[in-house]
């Protein structure tokens, strides 16, 4: 099973168009040593000609550029993309889909509450009836007498031997979705990825905002964790003017700080640990910055446009 990360940082990417920060001040003038990424996005393949797509950003055409297996050309017109997994509704997560409008028929893989958002507040199932169809394929994550737990384990057609488990996270549900301040099962997932034939997994989670049990469960389990890097500090927005928002009102649980990120991943021994999803004000994007040394300090990746795992 080979993961590829097609996207490492957060909505906007980094360097953002309209931001002038440190890091995106630095990186544009070469004052900070640092890569430009695009918004996250992963793809998984069994054989290295089907691939899921596990989120669609605004960037995925350039993404495909820049990944020859996933146009293999064996046709007048082709992907390697056979699926669609969508982990939430956020637009960097979604809007994707619309330049994959050429096909015959999108295969996107959701829960419920997904989808509701995506026919209802963002209206993107209807934009797209009149390019494609698309094919609509129910991620099931039910509540148990209202305590989060693993979902339904699904498999993927072309992708014999890798089961995709999702696992409810408490995040935030985009801006126009009607259950924002109301969340339901469902919003956002990560997900458990398995290589049935030697067993080894990665969990993935871009957007993470609390650590449940289930899903530090699910985070011992694999061999490899790829989860949300967004913020250093959770006042980071603040911090800098740029917004009157948390990293907590957000949806996203910091690095730094008592029950941060680092704090977690330092417990998980024998693991490899990634970030990603990282926005473009965090100081670890930085190769030269005390931040980053702390990362490397306790074992921790930098996701980065580009990196394969095998597992």
């Amino acid at each position: 099973m080979k993961i590829r990360v097609l996207g490492s940082a957060a909505g906007g990417g980094f360097p953002q168009w309209n931001c002038n920060c440190r890091n995106c001040n630095g990186v544009r003038n070469g004052t900070v040593r640092a890569r430009a990424r695009t918004q996250s996005s992963i793809a998984v393949t069994a054989n290295e000609l089907d691939w899921a797509l596990i989120n669609a950003s605004p960037d995925i055409l350039s993404q495909i550029a820049a990944t020859p297996a996933l146009q293999p050309g064996r046709s007048p017109r082709d992907t390697g993309i056979v699926a669609v997994v969508l982990m939430d509704a956020q637009i960097d997560h979604v809007t994707g889909l619309l330049m994959l409008r050429e096909g015959k028929t999108l295969s996107v893989h959701c829960t419920a509450s997904v989808w509701k958002d995506l026919t209802h507040g963002l209206a993107l199932t209807r934009v797209l009836s009149h390019y494609c169809d698309m094919q609509w394929n129910p991620i099931d994550v039910d509540e148990v007498d209202g305590a989060r737990s693993t979902g339904t384990p699904f498999t993927l057609p072309r992708l014999e031997g890798i089961r995709f488990t999702p696992v409810p996270l408490s995040s935030k549900a985009p801006p126009y979705s009607e259950h924002r301040m109301a969340p339901t099962p469902g919003d956002n997932i990560g997900l458990l990825i398995e290589n049935e034939k030697t067993g080894r997994s990665l969990f993935y989670a871009p957007g993470l905002g609390q650590i449940e049990p289930h899903v530090e469960s699910a985070m011992r389990t694999a061999e490899c964790v790829l989860v949300d890097g967004t913020f250093w500090r959770g006042d980071e927005m603040i911090h800098l003017g740029l917004s009157a928002k948390t990293a907590a009102d957000m949806g996203h649980l910091p690095q730094s700080g008592p029950g941060g990120m680092i704090e977690l991943m330092g417990s998980l021994e024998d693991r490899r640990k990634i970030l990603i999803h990282i926005n473009n004000t965090n100081p670890i994007l930085d190769d030269d910055s005390r931040e980053r040394a702390t990362l490397a300090r306790h074992g921790i990746e930098l996701a980065y446009d580009g990196m394969e795992i095998n597992l």
